[in-house]
């Protein structure tokens, strides 16, 4: 489909533990975006976007403030070619 992307996240600093990846879920089901989100072991947590490019911009942009509680050091982004993601999960 012409206008999707797919951005590969990965978060740092203290977003485990702060509702994050609820508030990821929620955000990018408002924003229409496919995808996924989980916590990583080293404390990061990992997401992925799929979509038209604006909403998955502003996916990326939510991610550097996130839920309330966290504090976001880096947001690390990949772009790639869309999967076909459908809907959007939170992975354990």
């Amino acid at each position: 489909m012409a206008g999707r992307t797919r951005a590969h996240v990965f978060v740092s600093g203290t977003v485990q533990g702060v509702y994050y990846r609820a508030n990821t879920r929620d955000a990018a089901r408002e924003a229409g975006v496919d995808g996924w989100v989980r916590n990583l072991e080293d404390g990061r947590v990992e997401a992925v976007f799929e979509g038209p490019e604006d909403a998955v911009e502003s996916m990326i942009e939510w991610c550097h403030t996130g839920s309330p509680a966290a504090d976001v050091e880096g947001v690390d982004v990949e772009y790639a070619d869309p999967e076909g993601e459908d809907g959007f999960d939170i992975r354990y």
